[in-house]
């Protein structure tokens, strides 16, 4: 019997902007954001159980390119919790990863707010395997 990517490798929320998402069953979380053109801002928390929350001073590189596909290039910026990037018709999609130990102590979900475009969140390296029809109650 095979079983999907879904669930095995990972799972998927596809609106993530100002989504509370635990990391309690995953080793990582990447935030793809998609915008034509324009600057788009990001805003990274973290919190307890939903509470408690405060800025996580952890992005110091993303990854920009075309939304199509095609060849990434590195950003890099002093760790904060904030990026502000301008997109254009060439490098319209940027990416950036949050692993597990970068949360404070006593800390276990993340959240991302984009002032501008699309944000997905991909949560990847699970800790369990789990049918995609039973990801919702471990996750978010």
């Amino acid at each position: 019997m095979s079983m999907d990517g879904l669930g095995r490798v990972f799972n998927v929320v596809a609106a993530a902007s100002g989504v509370h998402i635990p990391l309690t069953n995953y080793a990582a979380i990447s935030f793809v954001s998609f915008l034509d053109a324009g600057t788009q801002s990001f805003t990274l928390k973290e919190s307890k159980a939903g509470n408690n929350e405060q800025n996580l001073a952890v992005i110091d590189h993303l990854y920009k390119g075309p939304g199509v596909g095609g060849t990434w290039t590195k950003v890099t910026q002093a760790a904060a919790a904030t990026f502000d990037l301008t997109t254009d018709a060439t490098n319209d999609c940027v990416v950036f990863t949050v692993r597990n130990e970068q949360l404070s102590d006593g800390f276990n979900a993340v959240e991302l707010t984009a002032g501008t475009g699309i944000v997905v969140a991909i949560l990847h390296d699970l800790k369990i395997m789990r049918d995609p029809t039973l990801l919702l109650k471990s996750a978010v």
